[in-house]
Order: C-alpha cells, then structure tokens, then sequence
C-alpha cells in the first residue's frame, strides 16, 4: 500500500519505483487485484464519508474578496 501512495504522491511511473518498494511489477500487479477487487473504491468512499471538511471552508473574513467581486459600487 505505501509503494502505491508513494507512486501517486511522487507522479511517477510503476517502473521508477524505489528498489526498497518491491519489484515494480508485483507492486502493480497488487494494485490491479485491489482495484479489480473494489478496494480503492470503498476505501474512497469510506475516506468521504468521514471526511471533516471545515479545512477547506473560507469566507471572506479569511481570505479578502476583491472590490469588484464583494458588489461593491
């Protein structure tokens, strides 16, 4: 599992995998079954569920709006 996470953190191809990974084509070959298997999307879906969101929550006593965009005349 962290190979994968690694791979997509790092954007880069299966076959540029560190060696401490594993043999890139077991690794892939892993993530096939998992993904054939549904697991990427209960784990996604389970991950949304829980998510707290508040993080991403802005107004503009966070971030200042522009004159233009607030109405203003």
């Amino acid at each position: 599992m962290e190979a994968v996470l690694y791979l997509y953190r790092a954007g880069i191809p299966w076959r540029d995998l560190p060696e401490c990974s594993g043999a890139w084509k077991v690794v892939h070959t892993r993530f096939s079954r998992w993904a054939r298997n549904g697991l990427w999307k209960n784990l996604f879906k389970h991950l949304a569920i829980e998510a707290d969101n508040e993080y991403a929550m802005m107004d503009r006593t966070i971030v200042r709006v522009h004159q233009h965009s607030e109405g203003a005349r």
